[in-house]
């Protein structure tokens, strides 16, 4: 008898209403609308009065919520306008356009009044709630708890279904209800970003005006297939001469920038984004548990080279919960894919990937997931190369559009070996490590020659520079092996001496100035005067000054030279030759080049 009971009550739909029940023949309707949509021709219908409701009805039937009461439709409306944004809010819709949207939006409301799937929370507690009763939900798909916080999906298990939230917990508890929103986690886009600091859901942070989006992005989007890129062939010039000289990186290009905490990585990033100037690439900084002040510090560097007008700052600070860290990277990702699917060239970087995967750790420990090695969670290495790999320069058939990646990782001792620099190492297409003795020796930017490559290579590079660069790399290596192997030698024969001598420039050389980008026409004049040994007899505490005033003078006196290399961007045996005599001439009389020195920075 009792099982007859359970079995008639599980089939029972209760219908909620504030003063007006509804008739016999909206009940019949109602009554086959539910076996119509659950396939079942036992639902019965029980009425109970409830004078909370503002008007109207509610129906509940097992974990599923129709709502006709006055306040559900209009959340229904709110949420179909919201769904809709990017018909209406695009910049070259009028206002005659949005208010047919809207009252087509009316017109067809009774139409739009469907069920809502609601959860039941079972848990609650450190930004995590467990949920159960949401069958369908999937990976990534955006809820809604009763007080407004939202959250994301990122655990199903057989009954009950783990959720990160986007913000406060303390309105949430055990018996709170979650209703699914049917729409995948995103961040809303547009050129209104430009400029701006805005959170991982898009929200402004620098107390500018409010953003106008004109199209919405989720944040996990499946990588471009290889018929749908090309070879990676087109410069992304850093302006740093050790960089673009020996390790180039190109558009579409994943090049990781690794090593210790202060060794200069973030500053390589940001000149790679202020030499960006006039090169019509859109950059995006995604700032993973970093303070606020050094955030603030990163835009004002930025606004003072005038570079934040093709910038966007995502920042999930380190004082945010690790969820919001968490997606941070990729609502960055999914902003710079509305650019490169546009036709346009973006650069994002990733500082820092390690914070970025100690934030996923925690979530994944919370959620009960087994730690692996160095106690991460085994699918450390997927969360890093679907994201990765959505970076990708584009086929012409597609727009020609890319993303250039320069993820950041930091190690802990230059231990390269680490769980996740080798992660990030098997992903990226090359690495630019920074060695802390190189740091701490003066030379900056620290970059190890031995350990950094990148594996695009030349493709990557200028005409001008890869003629020009000649054997630099090599050289450099051999002058560092030759340095500490004669350290303690005082008798050494002339070849070794001129090997150090011509080592010590090229260090000396590659010495830069932080926010101090080179044009590509003084790295290639750079590096052919040093490469035809002219500068091998300057002592090493004044070569930075010698560059500096012989620069100065090319560009003063040789001033068709330098508009041929920035133009043709190419390099003649003509032009090579013409480059040599004039930096002959030029250290001849050295003093002639004092004029203007100031506005050489590098």
């Amino acid at each position: 008898m009792s099982r007859g009971i359970t079995e008639e009550a599980a089939r029972t739909a209760i219908l909620r209403y504030s003063t007006t029940p509804p008739d016999k023949s909206q009940l019949e309707k109602i009554t086959e609308i539910l076996r119509r949509r659950f396939d079942d021709d036992s639902i019965n219908i029980e009425l109970t009065n409830d004078p909370s409701l503002s008007g109207g009805f509610v129906i509940k039937y097992k974990n599923f919520e129709y709502d006709w009461s006055d306040s559900g439709r209009a959340d229904q409306l709110e949420q179909g306008l919201i769904i809709s944004h990017d018909s209406f809010l695009r910049p070259h819709n009028k206002e005659e356009n949005i208010i047919s949207i809207l009252k087509g939006r009316i017109e067809e409301f009774e139409l739009l009044a469907e069920a809502k799937e609601i959860g039941t929370v079972i848990d609650i507690g450190d930004g995590i709630a467990t949920i159960r009763d949401v069958g369908d939900v999937y990976y990534g798909e955006i809820v809604i708890f009763e007080d407004g916080t939202r959250g994301m999906v990122l655990d199903i298990q057989e009954k009950s279904v783990g959720v990160i939230l986007f913000g406060d917990q303390r309105g949430i508890r055990a018996g709170s209800h979650v209703v699914r929103m049917n729409r995948e986690a995103g961040i809303s886009v547009g050129e209104d970003y430009l400029g701006r600091v805005v959170d991982v859901l898009g929200a402004p942070l620098d107390g500018g005006a409010n953003i106008r989006p004109v199209d919405y992005y989720p944040i996990e989007q499946p990588a471009p297939g290889i018929a749908e890129r090309q070879s990676v062939c087109e410069p992304m010039e850093t302006g740093i001469l050790s960089i673009d000289t020996m390790f180039p990186i190109g558009r579409g290009q994943r090049e990781l920038i690794i090593g210790d905490r202060q060794t200069g990585k973030t500053s390589i990033a940001l000149d790679t984004i202020i030499n960006q100037h006039d090169t019509g690439v859109v950059c995006i900084y995604v700032a993973i548990g970093q303070k606020a002040s050094t955030v603030a510090q990163l835009v004002n560097t930025l606004k003072s080279h005038d570079a934040m007008r093709y910038t966007t700052v995502i920042a999930a600070m380190a004082s945010d919960p690790a969820s919001l860290q968490y997606i941070a990277p990729y609502a960055g990702t999914a902003m710079a894919e509305y650019y490169m699917h546009r036709g346009q060239h973006a650069l994002i970087i990733y500082d820092d990937l390690s914070k970025h995967a100690v934030a996923y750790r925690s979530l994944s420990l919370l959620l009960g997931r087994p730690p692996g090695r160095e106690a991460y969670p085994g699918d450390i290495f997927y969360l890093h190369s679907r994201l990765l790999e959505r970076s990708a320069k584009l086929s012409d058939e597609l727009g020609g559009g890319s993303i250039t990646a320069l993820p950041i990782v930091e190690t802990q001792a230059g231990d390269v070996s680490a769980y996740i620099p080798t992660n990030v190492i098997s992903i990226t297409d090359g690495q630019i490590f920074l060695e802390s003795d190189l740091f701490f020796e003066g030379m900056r930017p620290a970059v190890n020659v031995g350990l950094s490559v990148s594996r695009v290579g030349s493709k990557a590079q200028a005409e001008a520079i890869r003629k020009s660069s000649g054997s630099i790399r090599i050289d450099l290596a051999q002058y560092r092996e030759m340095a500490v192997f004669t350290q303690f030698s005082s008798d050494l024969d002339e070849s070794t001496k001129h090997q150090l001598a011509h080592g010590q420039v090229l260090m000396g050389l590659l010495k830069q100035r932080l926010g101090r980008p080179m044009p590509m026409a003084d790295q290639a004049i750079t590096l052919i005067v040093a490469n035809a040994g002219l500068l091998d007899e300057t002592d090493k505490d004044e070569i930075k000054l010698i560059q500096r005033r012989m620069l100065n003078w090319f560009h003063h006196r040789q001033e068709k030279i330098c508009l041929e290399l920035r133009q043709e961007k190419y390099l003649p045996d003509r032009l090579r030759a013409e480059i040599i005599e004039a930096a002959k001439e030029y250290l001849a009389s050295p003093d002639a080049a004092d004029e203007k020195l100031d506005k050489m920075p590098y």
